[in-house]
């Protein structure tokens, strides 16, 4: 089977050969730009080197994805925020929000104009010419909270969702508009997956119930209005909203190692006929232990049921090409097994 149908089939909950070993979250780890000398910050701009990092990021660690870009500001400057280049190590990031009033903000007509979009666009072109049908290509934005969070600030989102939860259903409508023409202009380009990256709706930062009342319908709404394949990623601890992301429509959900309980986790993801995906500890485990500690974290994944074996988030610059390999190298043993 080849590695975008096995990612597709463990999408759909259909049979697979064995279970992928994929990358769904941010990444771009200095060796592997050192190795194919396509660096940061130019490979975040540049359609043709964001190609060639992407590829080698999904070739030389051995993943059966290609994940791109490597941050999730882009829509937001697109926007119109302002952002910082970033560096070899140090992704982009947003500066400054908007200066309007949330309840103005209107999806720019030329969101897919503006910005890097065009560069992701033309790298989704790129890619896809060079490696066909074979390896699937999972194209990332920020997902609709996470945006709205860029384009307003922290501080106010949160007074917001927690004192006046109404006065943000106008700026939930317009992120949410704009990540569905995002993902279905990328998908027209080519991208197989779209996944939208959330850590600011993690129970330890929103309460469970405001993500029910506030979120969830445009979760839903986002879900039922992307034309292709859609996965959602959220930080933290999200037991306690696992179950409602489950019945939004996602494909996929994928988690990070802060999840108590990874078996229920998968249950409530498939009684909502979603994929599990992760969830191997990024900030500890990859970043900072040895293969063998990555190996013994994989197995427990794998021995867990995750559909999907994969990192639990964005997998950090210093880390070492090893302890990537090793993902893909526990599941080939573990199915070997099997």
């Amino acid at each position: 089977m080849q590695q975008k149908q096995r990612i597709i089939n463990a999408l759909e909950r259909k049979p697979v050969d064995k279970i992928p070993a994929g990358l769904f979250t941010t990444a771009a780890p200095l060796e592997i730009m050192d190795s194919c000398g396509v660096a940061r910050p130019e490979a975040d701009f540049d359609p043709e080197k964001m190609a060639e990092l992407a590829i080698a990021t999904q070739s030389i660690p051995g993943f059966e994805t290609i994940r791109y870009p490597f941050d999730l500001t882009a829509l937001a400057e697109s926007f119109g925020c302002k952002i910082h280049r970033g560096s070899k190590d140090i992704p982009p990031a947003v500066l400054e929000g908007l200066e309007i009033n949330i309840e103005d903000i209107e999806v720019p007509e030329d969101l897919m104009q503006k910005g890097r979009m065009p560069a992701i666009l033309e790298a989704t072109h790129i890619i896809k010419r060079q490696v066909g049908d074979e390896v699937p290509l999972i194209c990332g934005f920020a997902g609709p909270v996470d945006l709205a969070v860029n384009l307003m600030g922290m501080k106010p989102f949160l007074l917001k969702i927690l004192k006046e939860p109404h006065k943000l259903e106008r700026l939930m409508e317009v992120t949410t508009r704009a990540c569905i023409k995002a993902a279905n202009e990328s998908l027209k380009a080519g991208a197989d997956v779209i996944c939208f990256g959330e850590a600011v709706v993690s129970p330890d930062i929103i309460p469970p119930a405001m993500f029910k009342s506030v979120i969830k319908p445009h979760y839903k709404q986002l879900a039922d209005s992307v034309n292709g394949k859609c996965v959602i990623h959220v930080c933290g601890k999200a037991d306690p909203i696992i179950k409602d992301i489950a019945e939004c429509g996602f494909c996929g959900i994928s988690v990070e190692e802060s999840v108590e309980d990874l078996q229920y986790a998968i249950k409530m993801a498939h009684e909502g006929g979603a994929a599990l995906i992760g969830n191997v500890s990024t900030s500890v485990t990859i970043y900072n232990k040895t293969a063998e500690e990555v190996k013994a974290e994989a197995l427990k994944c794998l021995e867990a049921g995750v559909d999907i074996l994969a990192p639990g988030c964005g997998i950090a610059p210093q880390s070492p090409i090893k302890n990537m390999q090793a993902l893909a190298q526990t599941r080939n043993e573990f199915c070997e097994e099997k």
